[in-house]
């Protein structure tokens, strides 16, 4: 049996706007439900220009920390929360979600979005995480937190704004970077 080297995954250049979005697809519940929680921001390159043309997945626990198992994430209306979503950047690199927001999964634990990038140019997806704020003693407590220096660990946490929405900026490079996860099936590729 010969070894198969691993090769890099496949970009998703400009076109994905045309083929992977489908209806409601960033409405993990519909806005005007009185739970729901709208997490959205931008996405930006090295220099700090927003994207145009990149695409965000999320998946979450549901606000008791249970992840959900159903199926019909492509059918939304009248179907069960999912805690799965798919949003695309407009020309300015802004993303939204219409979701609810996720309890811990855990006693103890914090609650957070999982979040992939894809965009033209990464040769592989991206992964991070949107950390719901709360109490400092309980993210500082969160194993992936503690493990990062403040300011790094500042950028994982989305910011509460004033009507209870959600911000949480990704940066693909530079200062402000993003921390980024790595998984050990993604870890050995290009």
């Amino acid at each position: 049996m010969t070894d198969l080297a691993p090769t890099p995954g496949q970009t998703i250049g400009p076109f994905f706007h045309h083929a992977l979005p489908y209806d409601h697809d960033r409405e993990l519940v519909p806005p005007c439900r009185a739970d729901a929680v709208r997490l959205h921001g931008y996405v930006y390159d090295g220099a700090g220009s927003g994207i145009p043309d990149a695409l965000l997945e999320i998946r979450h626990a549901d606000p008791t920390g249970t992840v959900p198992t159903v199926e019909g994430s492509l059918r939304r209306q009248g179907g069960a929360f999912t805690g799965w979503g798919r949003s695309t950047t407009d020309r300015t690199g802004h993303y939204w979600f219409s979701t609810l927001e996720p309890g811990p999964t855990r006693d103890g634990g914090v609650a957070c979005f999982a979040v992939t990038v894809f965009a033209r140019g990464l040769l592989n997806r991206l992964f991070t995480r949107a950390y719901v704020p709360s109490d400092e003693a309980a993210l500082a407590a969160d194993p992936l937190l503690a493990g990062l220096p403040a300011d790094e660990r500042a950028r994982l946490v989305a910011v509460r704004e004033p009507d209870g929405g959600l911000r949480f900026d990704i940066h693909l490079q530079g200062e402000r970077e993003t921390v980024f996860l790595s998984f050990p099936r993604h870890r050995d590729r290009p």
